[in-house]
């Protein structure tokens, strides 16, 4: 099966996909990682974040690669590994604005249908489940409050040796949901069909253990 996970910057999507992934023995596709590379190219080639024209001419004659190195997910623009260069605020800042573009979305939903075709895939972003992969067999929305996003958050950036504190983060994060939600394309919505998750107060065990459960559930009632 593949299996969607949607939710809010911080909700902890990318940890518990990749943890859900290595368990099932499945690959991990981290679309947010592909929306911040790109944000890192826009940067480093010094062209306007606002001309969408010119981003989206970015992304179509580069490439973006993911690859799977031991626990770790590589990500690659062209031949240079920025894994450790799309996690900085900069980036994030950026990365919300590329992704608010239609043309930039067109391009990048290519490429993430085309890495899931094979089946037996854990992807994650903001419109998977309703736009990416609409016919995942199973589609989870991930979420968790403000408070504790930032905390997270503020942890992660700490530990990388950014100084900021949690109030910014926490208005930088609504200010990032309130763009995610309410762009023309492919906003973020929780799907239909998908099952809510709210991360807040538990550990990351604990919700890939529910999230495995409601995946075993899935597999026996398609049986």
């Amino acid at each position: 099966m593949n299996i969607a996970i949607d939710g809010p910057a911080g909700a902890g999507k990318s940890t518990v996909a990749k943890a859900v992934a290595s368990r099932l023995r499945y690959v991990y596709i981290d679309t947010g990682a592909m929306y911040r590379a790109l944000a890192w190219a826009v940067l480093q080639a010094g062209i306007s974040v606002e001309d969408e024209e010119a981003v989206a001419a970015l992304l179509q004659h580069n490439r973006i690669r993911l690859e799977r190195s031991g626990n770790e997910q590589r990500v690659f623009w062209n031949d240079t590994d920025v894994t450790g260069e799309i996690r900085t605020p900069e980036v994030s800042r950026y990365a919300s604005i590329v992704a608010s573009y239609g043309a930039v979305r067109s391009l990048m939903l290519i490429l993430q249908r085309r890495m899931a075709e094979q089946g037996n895939v854990v992807m994650d972003g903001r419109d998977i489940g309703t736009h990416v992969l609409p016919d995942a067999e199973v589609k989870i929305f991930l979420t968790a409050s403000i408070r504790e996003r930032a905390k997270r958050r503020f942890a992660e950036l700490m530990a990388q040796g950014h100084a900021t504190t949690v109030e910014e983060l926490e208005a930088e994060i609504a200010e990032r949901d309130r763009r995610d939600s309410e762009r023309e394309v492919a906003p973020l919505r929780q799907a239909a069909d998908a099952v809510l998750v709210d991360t807040t107060g538990r550990s990351v065990e604990d919700v890939v253990d529910h999230i495995l459960q409601i995946c075993k559930r899935t597999g026996e009632e398609a049986k």
